[in-house]
């Protein structure tokens, strides 16, 4: 299918259609990567931008690099030095990177919803790469992916996600996109981390770590997000440990083959046991990779290059075999 979005600002705005097809582009950007020729002209002449008001190291870094393998031309604003600190509204700085020809604009905020509204005030695309206790919907497609390379679908999958479900944007991105995919998403937490109404979005509350990861496909820890805790919702790191952590006895119960993933960075012996990081199940590195092949395959599909009449490539990437897409 052609994809007709100018933006990706949440899980909740794609159909399981959309979803499927930029998985389907992900597979042949992680060839891609795979094909030790990390360079192709899909993106050369479009000028890709990250806008982090939050701190990040994994997420910004794998955009740079998908824009950097797509032959863009990538710029990292660093907001602690840019008029941002002198009081310039987000709008304004949205339009000033819009007049210097910005095509893509990758913001991370701590503001919920800030995405969309810098959205409806540039002509340049807008990736969302996470809005306060929102969403972050590339986070979502990249363990989707991961899933799906696994079980080659994601219908009917128990996926067990794990820890700090009330402040987790990643939590709510992957609540959605299961349930539109056909999965069956079971939650678990201390109760002070649990959302209310959450079962409405569709999530299974488990009564017990046990019960969420028994017969799990896929188990999902949560990092502990400390920094946007203004109370104490749980006794210590060590309780947090005994009673949500995620180790060999309880992940013994998942299915043999299960999936153990975490979108990083990990609290080891607090939401995980090395163990369990480090185990013959965890995909957890390999999320990362995912993630540079996902955001690989949005820029291509945002930058509008399919069905471009001066392009050589056809929309119909996922068909073409390594060779003829790297340059």
């Amino acid at each position: 299918m052609k994809f007709s979005k100018k933006d990706i600002l949440g899980i909740a705005e794609l159909s399981a259609e959309e979803i499927t097809s930029i998985l389907d582009s992900a597979s042949v950007m992680k060839r891609i990567i795979l094909s030790g020729q990390k360079k192709t002209n899909y993106l050369r002449g479009t000028a890709v931008l990250t806008l982090f008001y939050e701190n990040s190291t994994r997420t910004r870094v794998s955009f740079e690099l998908a824009a950097k393998y797509m032959g863009a031309d990538t710029v990292n604003i660093n907001v602690s030095s840019s008029s941002v600190a002198k009081g310039e509204t987000l709008i304004d700085t949205g339009k000033t990177l819009d007049a210097m020809g910005a095509d893509v604009i990758i913001i991370r905020h701590n503001m919920s919803g800030a995405p969309h509204l810098l959205a409806k005030h540039v002509r340049a695309s807008v990736i969302n790469a996470g809005d306060g206790m929102h969403e972050h919907p590339t986070q979502a497609l990249l363990d989707m992916y991961t899933i799906r390379e696994y079980y080659k679908t994601l219908e009917g999958l128990k996926v067990a996600i794990i820890g700090d479900i009330y402040h987790s944007r990643v939590a709510r991105s992957n609540i959605i996109g299961l349930i539109k995919m056909g999965a069956k998403p079971v939650v678990y937490g201390p109760s002070t981390l649990m959302p209310p109404e959450i079962e409405k979005m569709g999530a299974e509350i488990a009564p017990t770590i046990n019960d969420a990861i028994y017969r799990a496909d896929v188990v999902m820890g949560l990092r502990m997000q400390l920094e946007r805790q203004k109370n104490a919702l749980f006794p210590s790191k060590s309780e947090y440990a005994r009673f949500f952590g995620m180790n060999p006895v309880n992940m013994s119960l998942a299915k043999k083959h299960a999936l153990w993933m975490h979108p990083g960075p990990v609290n080891r012996g607090v939401e995980m046991s090395s163990g369990i990081i480090d185990g013959a199940n965890s995909v957890i590195n390999e999320q990362v990779t995912n993630g540079v092949a996902v955001r690989m395959a949005l820029l291509y599909m945002l930058a509008g290059k399919q069905g471009s009449k001066d392009s050589k490539y056809t929309d119909n990437l996922v068909t073409l075999p390594v060779q003829e897409v790297v340059v």
